[in-house]
């Protein structure tokens, strides 16, 4: 009688993690589409094939990226990852580093 119960039980845990599984591709893939949909010129984004930029203009379908100063390069907006967070630039490192002088050491 135990025998029987197993592979009911079994099919039932396999329906519940494909269940689960192809609710959280569905889930990522949404909110995937919402912030394609959401990029604006200045949003600094990294493409599926890893090439980072900032986007300076957008239209429906395709975005143009700004790979280095003056370099722009048309994508369309389902090639974008992800937004990637700004980076501090050189300057205001270097800045930031001459404002608070140099550190003393053994004090």
């Amino acid at each position: 009688m135990n025998g029987s119960l197993i592979l009911p039980l079994l099919l039932v845990l396999f329906a519940g993690f494909m269940f689960m599984t192809a609710r959280r591709q569905r889930r990522q893939a949404q909110e995937t589409q919402q912030m394609q949909s959401s990029l604006v010129p200045g949003d600094r984004v990294m493409t599926t094939s890893g090439l980072y930029g900032t986007v300076v203009e957008t239209d429906d379908e395709t975005i143009e990226i700004e790979v280095a100063p003056g370099v722009r390069t048309t994508w369309v907006r389902q090639a974008v990852r992800e937004k990637v967070k700004q980076e501090l630039e050189v300057d205001e490192i270097i800045d930031d580093v001459v404002e608070d002088g140099p550190k003393a050491e053994g004090r």
